[in-house]
């Protein structure tokens, strides 16, 4: 295969120079042979210099006109639009330094076009990547929201532990054992017949408050508030024994808050109240109870029933503890504070342990006289 050889142009400095000496060097050295053999030179040489002159400077002028045309071409084809965007090539036909000058222009058009479309590939991951972003902010909203949501019934560190687990274990049906609790104001009836009922609801979200905090400081579930009544479920997402000594530690705390509540009340000469607390272990399910559009996540059964009779078994100040409850106990109880409470509707009394909140903001076992039956009034099964 033959290599067809480059066409060879003077280049643009030469022409500058040959234009130069045709348009000026060349003339003025005729002029002054002329001029110095102007008597000596017949006519026809005069006549055929002064043509030659003139022919030189149409031959320089010339060269000088073609490239400053094409020097002129090479500034409107160079020109970037100040629109932007991707530049096209430069197509021209210029010869020497021109040629050189329109080539590297090619190159570094070239370049910058490759660096333009860069720019935009990494606009559009620019863009794809703030969009997901903004999903993964969207998503990071709601799982504050549900965050925020779930810290009304259950403590913050249990939340956490919800937010990452992997299994929904709140919104399934299921039967689990669990130890439930119930803590009620005494005597809540007649005093709130003396009161004004901004008092009233102004005192019952002051107590609701300190025994909220409670209960999620040791990972139980609030289930309601019925009236002056808080129902609240441990071990639901930990073990039987790890619910049963949550709740006995919440009871505790709550006497021993609601001791502590009182005496800030007593300076205030606001009504004074004492609250009784039953706490029971054992199966329950575990479900979503209501309609189509209001639903409650709650737990029933007949520990649930049982907790309710001994919370209603229970005087101010005191804790009343199902016998199961108090098996998972660290320290053991007196067998001889165990009691019997005869139930109706049951074959077999139930038995259970009291504690309560003495004088000095203690908590001491409560040892009867001697072990007989306590019939209890019957009482309104809670679901």
């Amino acid at each position: 295969m033959m290599v067809k050889p480059q066409k060879q142009y003077i280049s643009f400095y030469r022409k500058l120079k040959i234009s130069l000496a045709l348009i000026g060097v060349l003339p003025f050295l005729l002029v002054i042979y002329l001029f110095v053999q102007q008597q000596q030179a017949p006519t026809t040489i005069m006549i055929l210099s002064a043509a030659l002159i003139l022919f030189s400077m149409l031959i320089g002028f010339t060269l000088l006109r073609k490239s400053s045309d094409q020097m002129q071409i090479m500034a409107q084809k160079t020109a970037i639009p100040e629109a932007g965007g991707i530049v096209p090539p430069l197509d021209v036909s210029v010869e020497g330094e021109l040629d050189d000058i329109a080539t590297n222009f090619n190159t570094v058009v070239e370049r910058l076009n490759e660096a333009n479309r860069d720019i935009q590939r990494r606009r559009v991951q620019l863009q794809e990547t703030t969009s997901d972003l903004y999903e993964s902010y969207e998503h990071l909203e709601k799982e504050n929201r549900l965050r925020n949501q779930l810290c009304r019934y259950v403590g913050t560190d249990l939340v956490e532990k919800l937010m990452i687990s992997q299994d929904s274990q709140l919104l399934k049906n299921e039967r689990k054992d669990v130890t439930i609790m119930f803590a009620d104001i005494r005597s809540f009836t007649a005093l709130s017949e003396h009161m004004e009922p901004e008092e009233v609801v102004a005192m019952l979200n002051e107590f609701f408050s300190i025994m909220t905090d409670i209960l999620f400081k040791y990972n139980g579930m609030l289930d309601k508030f019925v009236g002056d009544q808080v129902m609240a479920v441990f071990g639901h997402i930990s073990d039987e024994e790890s619910g049963a000594k949550s709740a006995v530690r919440a009871g505790v705390a709550m006497q021993k808050a609601t001791a502590k509540l009182m005496k800030k009340r007593a300076k205030k000469n606001q009504p004074l109240f004492e609250i009784g607390i039953g706490i029971n272990t054992g199966s329950a399910i575990l479900a979503s109870v209501g309609s189509d559009n209001r639903k409650d996540y709650t737990v029933i059964g007949d520990t649930v029933n049982t907790a309710a009779r001994l919370e209603s078994h229970a005087e101010g100040r005191e804790i009343v503890i199902g016998e199961r409850t108090c098996s998972y106990l660290s320290k053991k109880l007196p067998r001889s504070a165990r009691q019997e409470l005869k139930m109706r509707n049951r074959s077999e009394p139930l038995a259970c342990y009291t504690l309560i909140a003495d004088g000095n903001n203690k908590i001491k076992v409560v040892k009867p006289e001697s072990v007989k039956l306590h019939i209890m009034p019957p009482v309104q099964a809670v679901l």
